[in-house]
């Protein structure tokens, strides 16, 4: 049996509910600047760098970013458990497993410093 050790919440039921709010998150946000692209069709570099310029822009962004952040930890921990066990890989699966989860939050980690400071110009 897996614990929740490294889970994202405490529960499976927390985990999933995380993961639906975060996908609704992105499917507006991305439907939105989908909508933009496809109403300002001769769209350049000027109005595009004032459009990501405004600060609800950026905070959407932001919240986006947070969002894929969240769901991609889950999903990859969910993976990781659900594939990389003891009968699919034998008595290393606990020392693979940490090395796969430790390696997802610090790529996860990375794109979200490296986001922020994309978005906020830092």
């Amino acid at each position: 049996m897996v614990t929740n050790v490294t889970s994202f919440g405490r529960s499976g039921l927390y985990d999933w509910l995380v993961q639906r709010i975060t996908a609704v998150v992105l499917a507006v946000y991305f439907v939105t600047l989908f909508g933009y692209l496809l109403l300002s069709p001769d769209l350049d570099y000027q109005q595009w760098q004032e459009l990501f310029g405004t600060t609800w822009i950026r905070i959407a962004s932001l919240m986006a970013l947070m969002a894929l952040c969240a769901h991609a930890w889950i999903g990859m921990w969910t993976i990781s458990t659900d594939y990389l066990t003891p009968d699919m890989l034998g008595g290393k699966a606990t020392v693979i497993r940490f090395l796969f989860q430790a390696a997802c939050v610090v790529l996860i980690f990375i794109y979200l410093v490296w986001g922020i400071q994309i978005l906020w110009g830092i």
